[in-house]
Order: structure tokens, then sequence, then C-alpha cells
């Protein structure tokens, strides 16, 4: 149910987007992006037991660059932390996973002169851990997709809405005795932001 809502909802915002007629062009323009929303993580294990993960915080930010009216470059950065818990109650924790996102988008032009909307994909490298004493979480590489929309106050300032889904393999967690199970590091999240254009 958690997988098919999030095709959903992905599905959703892009057909948005593909439905909208670039107002705002962002050619040759660098800007700063801040972020701040929810994601809902996959489950992953712990030796024979199933770790359920309740939704969790995302923050960050970054950069972007246009390299033309559709084109765009970008690189975020987000730090996500989630509780997780195992049907026999035992092995409680929480995860945190730093993205390192790398990144283009799409930018579609648009009839309406303050809406952007948009698609992009990219690689992500994803440098996790576990908060149970011990324990870490080795580090692993993904690719996203992402769909979203600009909406431009004026010039140099515009209000971002994004949803995006990533998917990676899973990765060892280890413990004192070696491997004790493993993380998976795919989710999908929903932000809302800010963007500033330098120029």
């Amino acid at each position: 149910m958690r997988k098919f809502l999030t095709v959903s909802c992905l599905c959703a915002l892009v057909a948005l987007a593909a439905g909208q007629a670039q107002a705002q062009s962002i050619k040759g323009k660098l800007g700063v992006t801040g972020r701040i929303g929810f994601t809902i993580p996959a489950d992953s294990d712990f030796g024979p037991y199933k770790i359920e993960t309740d939704a969790g915080f995302i923050g960050g930010g970054g950069f972007i660059y246009g390299i033309d009216n559709n084109f765009a470059a970008e690189i975020d950065i987000t730090n996500t932390s989630f509780g997780s818990e195992d049907p026999t109650g035992g092995n409680k924790g929480d995860f945190d996973v730093t993205n390192v996102a790398l990144g283009g988008q799409y930018r579609f032009e648009s009839s309406q002169a303050n809406l952007t909307p948009y698609v992009g994909a990219g690689l992500d490298i994803l440098l996790s851990d576990y908060d149970r004493v011990g324990y870490s979480v080795d580090t692993t590489v993904g690719a996203h997709a992402t769909g979203g929309i600009d909406y431009f106050i004026n010039r140099q300032v515009a209000l971002n809405a994004e949803a995006k889904i990533l998917v990676a393999p899973e990765t060892d967690i280890n413990g004192p005795g070696g491997k004790a199970g493993n993380f998976d590091p795919s989710s999908f999240t929903g932000t809302f932001g800010v963007r500033f254009f330098f120029n």
C-alpha cells in the first residue's frame, strides 16, 4: 500500500507538470534552495526480523544552475531522520541518512507567468547511520526521480514544492559480531522550500 501511494503521488505530480503548457527562465542563473518536508522510508531487516520504519523529517538545501531555458543542473544535500521498531520490540533505534544528490531538471514552458513545473533525475550518495551503540551502516549509492513546481514571487525568489522517489540497493548494518542486517535507504519524500537566484 505504501509503494502504491508513493507511485501514485509522484505520477500525479508529473502529470500536473506535463499538463502545464517557462515563463520564468533561469538560463545562466545560479540559485540556492532551502527545503523541509517528510519522508516515507522503506522497511529494513535486523537478523531474522523486519525493521518497521516510521515516517520521518527531511531538511536541507543546495544549488541550482540554469543551463538554458529548459535544462538545469542541481546539487542538494539533505538529512533525513526516522525511527524504527521490529516486531520483537527489542531492536529499536533511529536511522539517519545524509544524501548528496547530483541531478538535472527538465523545466516545462508554462502559460502562467509565475509557474514553472519540472521533472528531474540523478544520482545519490547515501551516508547512513543507526543509533544503536556499536552499530553502523555502510555507505551506498542510489538514483532518484523528481517532479516539482517553482512559483516565482519575483525574478529572484521562488516557492518550491517537490516529490522525490529514491531507489537504492540494500546495504549492510554492521554490529559487534559482524553483519547484523540489511538497511534499505529507498524512500519517498515530499518537500516545500524557497529558491533564491543571485542574478
